[in-house]
């Protein structure tokens, strides 16, 4: 998939000799032997990343990791000592102020923890400020606010001010101020952050509701794994200016790439990172027309399953057990049909596991559904509880 945004090799160095600290990096010296040695600060070192266009790319890091520091270099507000910031294939860290302003302009945009709100403006007004820096006429600056407080759901307070609106709600009023500019690219320094839990969440649901239809690229900082594992197409660990890990959240949270990772996903709930489809194995299931007790029995055998989804075409009728079919077996006039379970569990593959939890202990294999009731996977109930212990297995272990 080709990359929106790229960055290649880029480090930033304050302090008024950034070579030497550049050349200490490439003799191994480390960011505080070098602040020690030269008073220089490394900030951000050897980062490299792609984000593909209508990804969400989180940056995760405590306090000090240089995370918001590279934020900032990815729309010029700080120029990196060395490297490559590609935006559809232009080097906007080696572009002009000209240039610069034209790219801020017109492909990107940025939302910070503190909202930044005017006080004396209207909540359109501020909605509306990216459009009258472009130049916008009033009367269109107007209708593309009012668009995007209601993509936020705040069309009715579009004349309301800042003060009369919740902590929640004055986010919602910077992120629409965003939108309102149509960016291509959405820069998020810990957006949420200054935020109470409920609301927090609020905002984080709104956002991935807002990301299935705008499909903007984002660049999402934050210092919270949890926020970080809902929300990151892909995700990357940031410590000292470097990237120690970049994968996807399941990724992350059954391979910490070193001690610092496995100390953050310790205490993660996996059955908000996992879904059915991370722990669904191949269907196994056979036709409800002309199968006979005894051949699907046999069938079950083979597989080395405990139960058997049965098919009417392509939609499923029904599970059966290896205990009813043994049953059914010894009377040659009992068919499939007559021992059919019709109230079978099914959810379709996003499903988390922490939402699939109560099914599985139902003890029956779940049915992972395309969302028209036809059947593309099963899910085990010993492999949800494998993978929520974090002891995994593979999907065909375990059956019976």
């Amino acid at each position: 998939m080709q990359a929106k945004l790229r960055a290649r090799h880029i480090f930033k160095v304050f302090g008024d000799a950034p070579q030497d600290a550049l050349e200490r990096l490439g003799r191994g010296e480390s960011k505080t032997e070098i602040f020690a040695e030269t008073g220089q600060t490394v900030g951000v070192q050897d980062v490299s990343f792609d984000v593909p266009e209508g990804h969400i790319f989180v940056v995760m890091g405590l306090s000090g990791s240089g995370k918001s520091t590279l934020v900032r270099m990815l729309n010029g507000l700080i120029a990196p000592t060395s490297g490559e910031i590609l935006i559809d294939g232009e080097d906007v860290a080696k572009c002009g102020a000209e240039r610069l302003r034209a790219v801020r302009r017109d492909k990107i945009a940025m939302v910070f923890q503190h909202f930044a709100l005017f006080p004396h403006m209207s909540v359109a007004e501020n909605a509306a400020y990216g459009l009258k820096i472009k130049g916008v006429g009033p009367a269109e600056r107007r209708e593309k606010a009012v668009e995007a407080l209601g993509q936020v759901g705040l069309a009715a307070y579009a004349d309301s001010h800042p003060q009369d609106l919740s902590g929640g709600m004055q986010q919602r009023v910077g992120l629409a101020r965003a939108l309102a500019t149509d960016p291509q690219i959405l820069l998020m320094d810990e957006p949420f952050g200054a935020l109470d839990p409920l609301i927090r969440r609020e905002m984080q649901d709104e956002l991935l509701r807002l990301q299935k239809t705008l499909k903007k690229t984002i660049i999402f900082i934050t210092h919270d794994l949890n926020e970080a594992l809902l929300l990151g197409d892909e995700i990357a660990i940031m410590k000292d200016g470097r990237f120690v890990q970049v994968g996807t959240a399941q990724e992350i949270v059954s391979a910490p790439a070193d001690d610092y990772v496995s100390a953050f996903v310790a205490d993660i709930d996996r059955g908000r990172v996992f879904t059915a489809e991370h722990v669904a194995a191949e269907p196994a299931a056979i036709q409800l027309g002309g199968a006979s007790a005894e051949a699907a029995l046999q069938s079950m055998e083979e597989q080395n399953r405990n139960a058997l989804y049965v098919l009417d075409g392509d939609r499923i009728a029904g599970v059966v057990t290896y205990q009813n079919l043994a049953a059914a077996a010894r009377d040659s006039d009992t068919s499939v049909s007559d021992v059919l379970i019709t109230d079978f569990p099914a959810v379709e593959g996003d499903a988390q596991l922490n939402q699939i939890y109560g099914a599985a202990s139902a003890g029956l294999p779940i049915a992972v559904t395309d969302g028209e009731n036809r059947l593309v996977g099963i899910v085990e109930p010993e492999a949800v509880f494998a993978q929520l212990s974090g002891e995994e297995k593979p999907a065909e272990e375990g059956r019976r």
